[in-house]
């Protein structure tokens, strides 16, 4: 009995032993497994957990951020992002009970008019699907009239499995205003084009997420982590100064479409204003424009250039039609698409003319290279190297100064003064000036120039002549305005810019965007100079912008006309670059019109007359005030503006001529000469030549311009010019060689958009 308690005791304390080993194991397996767990969690907890939410169905969604809004200066909203829903089924929860299908499909076919045939192929096919978009950004009406119909005690018992998700729609409360510079977003709320584009990050938020889990007690528990709204910018936009920029680009197409060729009335026409003193963009134009909320509508695409498939404008010239459209294939129509969606402005580089005149005499003067009183003798051309290279003025202006070289636009005075100041150092003030450069300005798809420019290295005698008026290298328009801002304004060059400052979506300000001043161009002294002489091309006696200046305001600018290539086609852009008012610069303005539908293209008074009709209307919007007596015409155009005519007191009342111009007391009668008074340089004989011949030429009935007998072009002496003439550049002097070992800079042939050749 003793031997087998004995064995009875050695077993169980064996048995102990074992549960003792087994025990510490299974505890070590479970430290094992907790280490385990908790070094997954540290290391691809988020991970995991992202794989569970993206399992979820119907208890996971995505709540989207709101895309920030775009304003104008005043706080007139742009483009904003509202509320819109997707209609989900949850064919599950509908086919619990079959009598659910037919009043839930009828509702939705009743609210939301859903093709429920669809519907029903569906849910055969996907029985237990919880998650259906029936229907996509549904407006928040129609979405409370679905669900006030579910409340209905007998007609919304049985709508079941339909529920709603959030989303936002990008809308354009003003269509195509501004289009140009806001661009639009695509389906997946990407910003293209435009403020859109450049600033998507900023606009941009950060999407939340809903999601849901079973708690201890089985009951459905939910998570949100909320979305974050993207910004707001506030734009240095005006949408009124706006809408009148473009009410007169449009008015131009209106007057001038399907002139002598079918299609638009220009092939572009384009406009900027700028605050002087800041670099601010007020407007930004050019037409034709396009519905941002209808941005692929073919309409708009009828009247512009035909396009080969490289994006390039067919030769000859074509113009798009209803036919052209239907025949398009899709990648021919996204090219005259993304055609009509670029913004022009900044994209499209061209040769600029004359206004780049007073960039030449800037240089001249604040280099020292001429004083800016010096007279030049212009007898209708200058022989430089192989070429006879033309005044607009076929008679010649005689001897005359630097700032009648402005007044009249004559391009012997501003060669001369080229050749003054020498090819680098012409170049080195060009790069100064911006040409070449892009400017920076945050709007999306700004043009790239620098090959489009003359360097040290190749450019010559012959490139430094048509240089300095215009021709031979290319520019865009934001750099033409930005760059002869700062020759006004004292000198100082701003980086031009559209958006002001930028908010957080509850409206504390987030960063201020002040003006920024890059460089001094040109001294104080130069930039007085220049605006002297810039005057005068619209209140000089020969002055070659009358046209432009508006009711009861004196401005300064500058007029050019270029010959697009190739040369001796007749085919101009016409602009002016000009500034109010005259003595203190507040604004600045830049209208280019390119190619004009009409019989004689070589006239800047198709873009004087709308630089006239804008400023009438803008001036007086910000308030600043006329300084000049109105006559009777002026005044009732005014009146029938409803522009109220605001003068200082003290305003003495002028004599006016026919068109409203301010007629000086001092001037008699008799025209004088160019020139006279001034002291002749020594060793140069007086120009004694009648620069005035055209006044014997015949009227043509037609068109109301004299004609020269002995060519049959037309000569308008509003611009003492030929009209029609040809090139500037006549063919090479038979025994003359060894100049214009220049070339055209790379590209500068065939610029991305339109290649003029100054002709004034």
């Amino acid at each position: 009995m003793s031997n087998q308690k004995n064995t009875i005791n050695r077993f169980t304390i064996k048995m102990q032993k074992k549960l003792l080993i087994l025990f510490m194991f299974i505890l070590a397996a479970f430290a094992g497994l907790s280490v385990q767990l908790f070094l997954i969690n540290r290391d691809n907890g988020e991970d995991y957990k992202k794989q569970v939410l993206s399992q979820q169905e119907y208890d996971s969604t995505t709540i989207p951020f709101k895309r920030g809004t775009i304003m104008d200066s005043n706080g007139t909203v742009l483009a904003v992002s509202n509320k819109v829903y997707n209609v989900i089924l949850d064919a599950n929860l509908l086919m619990k009970d079959e009598k659910n299908l037919e009043p839930t499909l009828s509702a939705l076919k009743k609210i939301f008019s859903i093709d429920t045939n669809t519907v029903r192929s569906y849910i055969a096919e996907h029985p237990n699907s919880a998650y259906y978009v029936m229907a996509k950004r549904v407006e928040y009406e129609k979405k409370v009239a679905f669900e006030e119909l579910q409340k209905d005690p007998e007609k919304g018992k049985n709508i079941k499995g339909v529920w709603f998700e959030d989303e936002y729609r990008r809308e354009y409360p003003n269509g195509s205003l501004a289009c140009d510079v806001i661009g639009f977003t695509t389906s997946d709320n990407v910003g293209t084009y435009g403020l859109e584009e450049y600033y998507n990050d900023i606009l941009c938020g950060t999407n939340g997420r809903e999601y849901g889990y079973l708690n201890d007690d089985s009951t459905l528990e939910r998570t949100t982590i909320p979305a974050r709204d993207g910004y707001n910018i506030q734009t240095t936009i005006d949408a009124n100064i706006q809408a009148i920029v473009e009410k007169y680009l449009k008015e131009f197409n209106e007057e001038y479409k399907d002139g002598v060729r079918p299609g638009n009335g220009a092939e572009g026409l384009g406009c900027i204003i700028m605050e002087v003193n800041t670099g601010n963009v007020l407007a930004m134009a050019d037409y034709p424009n396009y519905d941002l909320n209808d941005t692929r509508n073919k309409q708009n695409l009828i009247g512009m250039p035909l396009l080969d498939e490289k994006g390039v404008k067919v030769k000859p010239a074509e113009n798009v039609t209803m036919e052209a459209l239907n025949a398009m294939n899709d990648e021919q129509m996204y090219q005259h698409l993304n055609a009509l969606w670029k913004n022009h402005c900044i994209v499209d580089s061209y040769e600029p003319g004359s206004v780049s005149k007073p960039f030449t005499v800037a240089a001249a003067i604040e280099s020292g290279s001429i004083r800016g009183d010096e007279t030049y003798l212009c007898e209708g051309k200058l022989h430089v190297g192989d070429h006879d290279i033309k005044c607009h003025q076929t008679f010649g202006d005689g001897r005359i100064s630097v700032q009648e070289g402005i007044e009249r636009s004559c391009n012997v005075v501003l060669m001369e003064v080229a050749f003054a100041l020498g090819k680098e150092r012409f170049v080195d003030y060009q790069h100064l000036f911006g040409f070449g450069l892009k400017t920076n300005i945050d709007l999306a798809g700004e043009a790239r120039t620098d090959s489009m420019v003359f360097n040290k290295t190749n450019i010559g005698p012959t490139d430094l002549a048509t240089n300095s008026f215009g021709q031979s290298f290319n520019v865009t328009m934001i750099q033409m305005i930005t760059g002869f801002c700062s020759l006004i304004n004292g000198g100082y060059y701003y980086e031009p810019h559209v958006v002001s400052r930028i908010t957080t979506a509850d409206g504390a300000t987030i960063e201020n965007v002040e003006p920024r001043v890059l460089k001094q161009t040109v001294s104080n002294s130069t930039s007085d100079t220049i605006k002297e002489f810039c005057n005068t091309v619209v209140t000089g006696e020969h002055g070659t912008g009358h046209t432009a200046r508006p009711a009861g305001y004196i401005i300064g600018g500058k007029t050019g006309t270029a010959e697009t290539l190739p040369r001796g086609n007749r085919e101009y852009v016409v602009s002016f670059l000009g500034y109010a008012p005259a003595d203190e610069p507040q604004i600045a303005i830049y209208v280019v019109v390119d190619r004009p539908n009409v019989p004689q293209q070589d006239d800047a008074k198709y873009a004087t007359r709308i630089v006239r009709k804008i400023l009438t209307e803008v001036l007086p919007y910000l308030n600043i005030f006329m300084t000049e007596e109105l006559s009777d015409k002026e005044r009732e155009e005014l009146e029938q503006l409803q522009i109220q005519i605001r003068t200082p007191e003290g305003v003495k009342e002028q004599e006016l001529d026919e068109e409203g111009n301010p007629i000086d007391p001092e001037d008699t009668e008799e025209d004088t000469e160019a020139g006279e008074g001034q002291e002749e340089p020594e060793g140069e004989e007086e120009d004694t030549v009648d620069r005035e011949v055209w006044k014997d030429f015949p009227i043509d009935p037609a068109t109301g311009y004299r004609v020269d007998p002995a060519t049959g072009n037309f000569y308008d002496p509003d611009l003492g010019t030929l009209i029609g003439g040809g090139s500037l550049m006549e063919e090479p002097t038979e025994g003359t060689e060894g100049a214009g070992e220049g070339t055209e800079p790379e590209g500068g042939n065939e610029p991305a958009g339109t290649s003029p050749d100054a002709t004034e």
